[in-house]
């Protein structure tokens, strides 16, 4: 307990002289100095993390697992500054190696700066309600137009264009084809104009595409609407962390991006719920219910496109607009944003967010070959599941399942899977790994596998469901 509450104290973050500072010494290798700086960034954080991953201490309080008295184990009122090469004699130094001419946060940079516990938690939470909670309803509506495809094929939508269950497959694959080659270019241009402009952009981009649906007429328009709906999503998710990485500090941000991807799930329960009613409006003014489905959503989620650009600021430091004078925080809560983040990682502030990346840039992260296994990673990751989710509600439909049934026994999977998320994420906090306990996804999924295989065929209807329900509700 003295240990963890010295760590937050004043005299914790006092200047380090500059011997013990990490990449005191001019010229040093970039590397080098990287991996220096975060030895002394982390000096102070071991014990005091867990004040940022609040589902993790939520979390070990519900499961009795946390050790020591369940009041907290350090004091509100103590100063919450992290040590950082910011602390150093050399300051100026670097400032003139990790900060950019032009970064849009210089106005509230000051390694002199100095906060509290209970001053940072409340900064937090404003974050989370002006930034964060956005960030989600994005996310959300990118979903309801990436995943409806599903609920439109249990309304005989197939049948209705006239194509077979083989265009329907060439559609998806093509759809991935169009995510992951719009993932880089997606990139590029949001560094050049900014996330908080290109995001909205392509929301309003695929939501009119989306809505633009309820015009199908046949396989050609099919494919190609799978093709450029997917085109335009495909950097949203890269887009949307880099935008997060702005407010938040690497301890921050794992919590708040498990809201991220839950938002995407919760949104699916509404969203099975909403094509219930949306799908039976078949027949109004002679048109199907997934022609509706598709026009109602798309407009839906243009609107929260149009939206975006007016309630995604560009940084911490510049929140204030003429539709918002007042703007997000005030002066001193920028300046906890900005410095709990530029401390947690300098070279944060070593780029604007309207700056382009260069060839020689790109060049240099593809040379690092300490990612390429999260390359790997991220190439394989639920490609076993994805058979199953896609023609999960037309093999309900194959079943004996009639439009309603199949579109709420999609949604139990849903639920399943938040929560396992929700624990997968809390454990990972525990034992400090990612890259192991990601690998419990296939742990969990082949067994699911082994029973549809065992299972004689013809499958029971209510069989199938449970082990697809199980199987899609993997962590």
């Amino acid at each position: 307990m003295a240990d963890q509450q010295s760590s937050a104290t004043p005299s914790a973050v006092k200047r380090t002289p500059s011997s013990e500072v990490a990449g005191s010494t001019a010229g040093s290798d970039d590397k080098k100095s990287i991996k220096e700086t975060a030895t002394v960034t982390n000096l102070a954080t071991v014990e005091t993390q867990r004040t940022e991953t609040v589902l993790g201490d939520w979390l070990l309080r519900v499961l009795h697992i946390r050790k020591g008295p369940k009041k907290d184990a350090y004091d509100l009122d103590a100063t919450a500054t992290q040590p950082s090469i910011w602390d150093s004699e050399n300051v100026e130094e670097y400032k003139e190696k990790y900060i950019h001419k032009d970064w849009e946060n210089w106005s509230a940079f000051d390694p002199d700066f100095r906060w509290t516990w209970r001053e940072e938690r409340a900064v937090r939470r404003k974050v989370d309600w002006k930034i964060m909670v956005w960030v989600c309803v994005m996310f959300a509506a990118l979903n309801i137009d990436r995943n409806n495809i599903s609920n439109a094929v249990s309304d005989n939508m197939l049948d209705d264009l006239g194509i077979t269950r083989a265009d329907y497959n060439i559609g998806q694959t093509i759809s991935r084809v169009g995510f992951l080659v719009a993932e880089l270019p997606s990139q590029l241009i949001s560094k050049r104009i900014g996330p908080d402009l290109w995001i909205p952009i392509q929301i309003c981009s695929f939501s009119l595409i989306s809505a633009m649906q309820f015009f199908l007429k046949g396989r050609a328009s099919f494919l190609a609407t799978r093709y450029l709906i997917a085109t335009m999503q495909g950097g949203f998710i890269p887009d949307t962390i880099l935008y997060l990485s702005y407010w938040y500090t690497g301890h921050a941000l794992p919590i708040r991006l498990a809201w991220f991807w839950m938002s995407s799930q919760l949104v699916d329960i509404g969203v099975g719920f909403a094509a219930v009613g949306l799908l039976s409006m078949r027949g109004i003014l002679g048109y199907e219910g997934w022609r509706w489905m598709f026009l109602i959503e798309g407009c839906f989620t243009f609107l929260v496109g149009i939206l975006s650009f007016f309630l995604m600021p560009q940084c911490p430091a510049k929140t204030k607009s003429w539709w918002n004078p007042k703007g997000y925080f005030n002066e001193k809560e920028e300046k906890i944003i900005v410095n709990s983040v530029i401390r947690d990682d300098p070279q944060k502030g070593g780029m604007y967010n309207r700056q382009g990346l260069s060839i020689r840039q790109i060049w240099e992260c593809s040379k690092d070959y300490d990612m390429w296994p999260l390359y790997a990673l991220g190439l394989l990751f639920g490609i076993p599941k994805y058979p199953v989710d896609q023609y999960l509600t037309l093999s309900f439909r194959g079943l004996g399942f009639n439009v309603i049934h199949s579109n709420l026994l999609s949604i139990p999977k849903i639920i399943g899977s938040s929560i396992t998320m929700l624990l997968i994420t809390a454990f990972s906090e525990l034992v400090n790994n990612r890259s192991f306990v990601s690998m419990a996804e296939d742990a969990w999924l082949l067994p699911c596998f082994a029973a549809l295989l065992a299972l004689n065929d013809p499958i029971s209807p209510w069989a199938y469901f449970a082990i697809a329900t199980v199987l899609l509700s993997f962590p």
